[in-house]
């Protein structure tokens, strides 16, 4: 049954409430990132990396800019062991970058991690128990107390260890399950666990708080936050770092209000990929802060190619609205969108605007390995004129009347419509191609002429029903001689009411398109040429009476 009666909070209210966090506008200053690719977005895996395949992963996150990368579980399996030596005995860990060890605060398992770390140059050793009151009653059966020496225990062991072993350890704490554990209760764990470690400035310990399983809003987990944030024993010796996960799909808010709130670490993986819903995902947070002129110290300049490496090793797919990474994030196939995004562009290269400030494109695409022509304007049924005018400007240099531009974006839409799917720029250019380019179903262009020295007189040879015919006509310049031709032969009556051409190259060799419009009886007949000046001009009336003979 669906009821909601059986379900109420599961999260705790710390002591004292403060909203100071409430008063900062954004994050003007980028946290420490961790990524836990390798360990917790891997074991969400339903086919977990093999050895190799974590390398590369590992070699992937050094070069987006990573400094701490929390690399395996040692103690979960000879796969996670073996990953960390051949990292250190092979000498794969930049000078500049920390790995991170998980341990449970249990010995054998404490033990077993240090031995996976021996010769490491620096290394974090992070170490956890579940808190909640939850487990503490159905899973532990202990009370507060003993779970908290639970954790003491394990402190002690750690940092027995770290003493025998080369190398600079550093050491982290996790009350796991947070988000069901008593605050107060959480922070005098974690607040106990440092009385043992006892960090410095020099040489700082983590507190990491981790929404487990969310539960709460994010602005609870932002009070949360900076109560241990003002309350956390050592604290110019400790960071205070955040692990969201993204059960309600606040992950990125609860990240961003923990910094607000004083953290100044997070944890997280690449396009969310974690247990359940998810972990909280860097990309989304480094991007929202480089969209708002702040540098986030990753770089996601390729981020179209970190994201296929990264589903060709992991075997999960990048949703296609995934923010920033996704397929579609840039892609309008509305018209209105559409329109406005082609004026703006427009109107940034003509005014050479150095911020960006296009409607409805949050960052440059091009920032982050993304193009123009193939990814900001799609074009489907529910597309308008504006896309279809950008898409064929933008990648033929084909620049329509307003009006004939409203008739292709009419034809196009028709097109996919029936088809039922979106069109390719090239489907689009051969619709344009089609239907106002080569469409003389009734007469054909052949050859034109004009006698020598006066281009007010011109012969028009054409092919009507198979036969070649010549026809004369007189106007007040080549095109209208043309046009007034054409007028008698056919016994017809048009206005032309718009003429326009524009070259599609730079040299003096380049073709032209020509477009016409005509008048008959309230419609307008449209057509269109490529050639030389002149001729695409003639082809475009060609077409146009075409069409309009269509009418009759």
């Amino acid at each position: 049954m669906f009821n909601h009666q059986k379900y109420d909070k599961q999260y705790y209210l710390p002591p004292t409430l403060s909203y100071d966090w409430v008063k900062k506008e954004t994050l003007e200053k980028t946290p420490i990132w961790c990524s836990v690719d390798l360990r917790d977005g891997n074991q969400a895996l339903p086919i977990p990396m093999n050895l190799e395949e974590k390398l590369e992963m590992f070699q992937l996150l050094v070069d987006i800019g990573f400094k701490e990368i929390e690399v395996a579980f040692p103690g979960a399996s000879d796969t996670e062991f073996k990953l960390l030596r051949t990292l250190i005995d092979h000498h794969m860990i930049p000078d500049d970058v920390t790995i991170m060890v998980i341990t449970q605060a249990r010995e054998h398992i404490i033990r077993r991690t240090f031995e996976a770390i021996q010769g490491a140059p620096k290394a974090i050793v992070h170490l956890y128990n579940s808190t909640s009151e939850v487990q503490r009653r159905q899973v532990f059966k202990k009370s507060q107390e003993e779970v908290k020496q639970i954790a003491l225990d394990g402190a002690v062991l750690v940092k027995e260890l770290a003493d025998e072993v080369e190398g600079d350890i550093h050491f982290q704490y996790s009350p796991e399950s947070f988000p069901g554990t008593e605050v107060e209760y959480a922070l005098d764990i974690c607040n106990s666990v440092l009385d043992i470690w006892k960090p410095t400035a020099g040489h700082k310990a983590i507190i990491n708080i981790p929404t487990t399983v969310e539960y709460a809003m994010p602005h609870i987990y932002a009070s949360q936050i900076e109560y241990i944030h003002k309350n956390l024993a050592y604290r110019d010796s400790v960071i205070l770092s955040i692990h969201p996960h993204n059960d309600r799909g606040c992950g990125v808010s609860d990240a961003e209000f923990g910094v607000l709130a004083g953290a100044e670490r997070v944890e997280g993986t690449l396009f969310g990929i974690g247990e359940r819903t998810g972990n909280v995902d860097l990309i989304t947070l480094a991007m929202n802060m480089y969209s708002q002129g702040y540098n986030p110290a990753l770089n996601f300049g390729n981020l179209e190619a970190i994201r296929k490496e990264y589903e060709g090793l992991t075997r999960i797919t990048v949703p296609d609205r995934q923010p920033y990474s996704g397929d579609l994030v840039f892609t309008a196939f509305s018209g209105s969108h559409q329109d406005a995004i082609s004026k703006g562009m427009k109107y940034r290269k003509e005014n050479n605007v150095k911020k960006w400030e296009v409607p409805y494109i949050p960052v440059d695409p091009i920032d982050l390995g993304r193009n123009y022509q193939t990814d900001v304007i799609r074009i489907n049924s529910q597309s308008g004129k504006g896309g279809i005018g950008y898409i064929l400007e933008t990648n033929y240099g084909i620049k329509l009347p307003y009006k004939m531009n409203e008739a292709m974006g009419y034809v196009t839409k028709k097109v996919s419509d029936e088809t039922h799917r979106e069109l390719s720029s090239e489907e689009i250019y051969h619709v344009f191609k089609e239907h106002y380019v080569d469409f003389q179903p009734y007469f054909q262009l052949v050859d034109y002429q004009f006698n020598k020295g006066d281009k007010r007189e011109a012969t028009l040879t054409l092919l009507k029903d198979n036969q070649e015919i010549e026809i004369q006509g007189k106007g007040t310049g080549s095109l209208d001689a043309i046009s007034n031709a054409i007028k008698v032969y056919f016994d017809i009556d048009y206005a032309l009411e718009v003429y326009e051409q524009h070259s599609l190259g730079k040299d003096s060799f380049a073709e032209s398109c020509a477009q016409i419009g005509i008048a008959y009886k309230g419609q307008m007949c449209w057509g269109a040429g490529i050639d030389n000046i002149m001729r695409a001009s003639i082809q475009a009336l060609v077409v146009a009476v075409n069409r309009l003979e269509d009418l009759k």
